[in-house]
């Protein structure tokens, strides 16, 4: 099983990049609520927002609150985080990560026990 994320790379603030984290392995992603994260050099990881498996809830955090939109795909084995009007505030690795049985709010705020994927980099800078 494996999360892979996708769509990272260098915007100019204000810009816009759409992340994609690719499941494999998994019987089918219906069950599991799966969120975006995201870590800075020496910060903590913070979770961005998460999408619920049980009715499609979502949490996002204040700081991005307006400008991401996290949606997913079960019949892909996909979600996306769609992000808008970057911010140099902004860059940093992008995780994604799931786990079971678990509201949106509870997944991004207490990530223990969560399966992780390797990342890609998000870069705002002029």
């Amino acid at each position: 099983v494996q999360l892979v994320e996708s769509g990272g790379g260098l915007v100019q603030p204000g810009g816009s990049l759409r992340l994609s984290c690719a499941a494999s392995g998994f019987t089918t992603l219906n069950h599991y609520t799966i969120g975006w994260f995201r870590q800075a050099p020496g910060k903590e990881r913070e979770g961005v927002s998460c999408i619920s498996a049980i009715d499609g809830s979502t949490y996002y955090a204040n700081s991005v609150e307006g400008r991401f939109t996290i949606s997913r795909d079960n019949a892909n084995s996909t979600v996306y985080l769609q992000m808008n009007r970057l911010e140099p505030d902004d860059t940093a690795v992008y995780y994604c990560a799931l786990r079971a049985i678990t509201t949106a709010q509870q997944l991004c705020t207490k990530y223990s026990g969560a399966f992780w994927g390797q990342g890609t980099q998000v870069t705002v800078s002029s």
